[in-house]
């Protein structure tokens, strides 16, 4: 015995997350939040975040970085000739690219995924 589908009844076709995220496109990659530095854009700490490196980033595109090789999930500001990762949480500063700073843009993140199972 099971419950019925409320949803059965409205369905047109089934939804694939490969499809919808581009999950099997080359260009696009996974990898989980490490912490809640943007939790005010409502990604958390463990969130799965969808990333493409066809994306070419501008101003204020959520990415996936490094600066001088340690990894941050920012906000690319570009104004006026400087450069900084905004987080978007009261709780991380800012992190200013600095002259002498090697900036790596892996990709922009188009997506994020949440588990909404409670933690043991």
């Amino acid at each position: 015995m099971g419950f019925p589908n409320p949803a059965q009844d409205h369905l047109e076709r089934q939804i694939s997350l490969d499809d919808l995220l581009g999950l099997r496109e080359p260009s696009v990659f996974l990898f989980k939040m490490a912490s809640d530095a943007m939790a005010e854009a409502g990604i958390f700490t463990g969130d799965i975040c969808v990333v493409d490196r066809a994306i070419n980033p501008v101003h204020a595109h959520l990415v996936q970085a490094s600066v001088n090789g340690e990894p941050f999930c920012r906000r690319l500001w570009r104004t006026g000739g400087e450069v900084k990762l905004l987080a978007e949480s009261s709780k991380c500063p800012t992190r200013y690219i600095l002259e002498d700073d090697e900036l790596i843009v892996f990709g922009v993140v188009t997506y994020s995924v949440r588990c909404h199972e409670p933690k043991p």
